[in-house]
């Protein structure tokens, strides 16, 4: 009996080699979580985790909890799809919260008010050189050269002194965190335009957020930087061979996952209104967790934008639903210790998996 041959070039496709999309497999991960607590909920609290049981209410889903979860994760989300192109090409970005730190002072400072209930702003840090009620372009833009730079001096490092990423990101990471308490002295600026206030007003974060995985989801998938980044995290050496210019690439992933950071900076700033420099504290971390649950594969050459959206959901509903089991905050540190250390548990494991398929 002949044997049917399915392929290209007469290379044997393997049914039994088959599997689902990663992707796939973190969604079923995320149902299972929400179930769980619905579960959990319904037996122990006598309430819903995703649906309405107040009588007075018409819609079926408790809306009201299903946008905390989303608007909780959307402001390190924008971190992780950078730090998602970072791992793609088999780096890592430890400086993500420390410029979000930093890009906040600076940014909010040049979106600063001229007066406060009819006063002189007492945080304004450049009232006296009249940079106060600038249009919100301004302090975007100046957020945007902060990430950009960070982004650009890492890339930098990690191109042409060929020193670990780990190293460099994690040089940038003090720095910036420096900056962001000594830019004005430890004090917190606050009192922004309506323009600036406007940019994290509502769900406009989630918008953001949502807009920008889309938008680098189509150029992951369909342009060169795309598959650049991809062919450099499998085999770096083979990419370099293949004509791809490795150090400008790498700069530009560094940069663009800089500039990502920067944009969260504006969102969080804005949304709080007002800029704090412990903002961004483990906001890196968080970001890698997202994105290796989404599983982006630390080793480099595997993952996607819509993993890591799915991963960061996953976080929102860990979170989401021990506040809503009533368990204290530290045990919520405790666990997203213990996730972030599963999660590349689980990115070793899918590894090993994968070797013994092939």
């Amino acid at each position: 009996m002949a044997q049917t041959s399915h392929g290209v070039g007469g290379v044997g496709y393997d049914a039994k080699k088959r599997s689902w999309p990663a992707e796939l497999n973190v969604f079923l991960a995320l149902v299972i979580l929400v179930i769980a607590f619905e579960l959990i909920g319904r037996v122990f609290l006598g309430d819903s985790f995703l649906f309405n049981t107040r009588s007075d209410v018409s819609a079926i889903f408790n809306e009201a909890r299903l946008q905390i979860i989303i608007l909780q994760v959307s402001i390190v989300g924008i971190i992780a799809i950078g730090v998602t192109q970072v791992i793609i090409t088999g780096g890592i970005d430890l400086s993500s919260g420390s410029i979000v730190g930093a890009t906040a002072m600076i940014a909010m400072s040049f979106a600063q008010v001229a007066l406060v209930n009819g006063n002189p702003n007492p945080k304004a840090m450049f009232l006296a050189q009249g940079w106060t009620d600038l249009p919100v372009i301004v302090p975007v833009l100046v957020a945007i050269g902060c990430g950009l730079f960070a982004g650009l001096v890492n890339g930098a490092l990690i191109a042409y002194t060929r020193i670990p990423p780990f190293i460099a990101t994690l040089g940038m990471m003090v720095t910036a965190r420096g900056i962001a308490k000594w830019w004005s002295k430890g004090q917190p600026i606050s009192f922004p335009t309506e323009g600036f206030a406007a940019i994290g007003k509502g769900l406009m974060p989630v918008i953001i957020f949502l807009s920008l995985a889309v938008l680098f989801h189509l150029i992951m998938t369909y342009t060169r930087y795309g598959k650049h980044c991809y062919a450099i995290g499998s085999n770096e050496d083979a990419a370099r061979m293949s004509g791809i210019k490795i150090a400008n690439h790498k700069i530009l992933v560094y940069v663009i996952a800089g500039v990502l950071a920067a944009l969260a900076a504006v969102v969080l700033s804005s949304k709080n209104l007002t800029a704090q420099s412990g903002m961004g504290v483990m906001y890196e971390l968080d970001a890698i967790a997202m994105a290796v649950i989404g599983g982006v594969s630390l080793s480099g050459g595997r993952g996607s934008i819509v993993g890591t959206v799915i991963g960061a959901l996953i976080f929102g509903v860990i979170i989401s639903g021990f506040t809503f089991l009533r368990l204290d905050a530290y045990y919520q540190e405790m666990v997203k210790g213990v996730i972030i250390v599963g999660a590349v548990v689980l990115d070793q494991w899918r590894q090993r998996l994968r070797a013994m398929r092939a």
